[in-house]
């Protein structure tokens, strides 16, 4: 796959680098002498393209067309909507996914501009912390469908509300599903007879409302009494 990314900043070179890795032909436009000379350090000279990435002669040199993504990484909120909305319409890019670099600008990147991935720190960093509170032990894996569920997993304490309960009586929402419980060093796939035990490690693939009936029923006596007086 090839992979334009638009600006060469510390973000953009580490993705050129996690891409590369993954055998994806990709190419950082830059215009700035001071980033340059850094990036030519980290990383190979033919995939990096001295230019200014607005500018539509630079686009057509670096075969724009031919990408499949664009990731505009640039230090300007503006440069990286422009970017865009440029690559989706002018030049058939069909996947498109843009740096916010003021929180503020976040209503902005949206389809207006063609941003199908807009990436604001300040919100990841606030939703990842808010997930820790909640959930409590629960391990997420892996995220699926940009974040809309996740493949979680917890070992199950003594003394937890689920102990004893068969998986069709925990009363999990729709878009909960029990994948895998490990038990003593084996894995097993659940049905909905099977009786939860203290020490079982429980694979689910759940979205955000089942991930907290999760964390729940999985909790050890005291942290649910310390939910209860909250």
């Amino acid at each position: 796959m090839y992979v334009v990314i638009a600006g060469g900043g510390p973000v953009a070179a580490q993705l050129a680098a996690s891409l590369m890795a993954q055998k994806h032909r990709v190419c950082v436009v830059e215009h700035r002498r001071e980033i340059l000379s850094r990036i030519h350090r980290d990383l190979p000279t033919e995939v990096i393209y001295e230019g200014h990435p607005l500018d539509p002669e630079v686009l057509e040199q670096i075969q724009i067309r031919k990408a499949r993504a664009l990731a505009a990484c640039t230090g300007s909120d503006a440069d990286n909507l422009v970017l865009c909305f440029l690559a989706r319409t002018r030049y058939g890019v069909p996947r498109t996914i843009a740096r916010i670099n003021n929180p503020h600008n976040a209503w902005l990147f949206d389809q207006k501009f063609r941003v199908d991935v807009a990436l604001n720190q300040a919100e990841i960093l606030s939703s990842l912390i808010a997930e820790e509170m909640s959930l409590g032990d629960m391990m997420t894996l892996l995220k699926l469908r940009r974040g809309q569920f996740a493949l979680v997993e917890e070992r199950i304490p003594e003394g937890a509300r689920a102990v004893g309960m068969a998986i069709k009586d925990l009363g999990l929402p729709d878009q909960c599903l029990i994948a895998a419980v490990i038990r003593r060093g084996e894995m097993t796939l659940p049905r909905g007879g099977t009786q939860l035990e203290a020490g079982d490690e429980v694979l689910a693939v759940t979205d955000s409302q089942g991930a907290e009936r999760l964390a729940s029923l999985f909790a050890p006596p005291k942290k649910r009494a310390r939910r209860g007086k909250k």
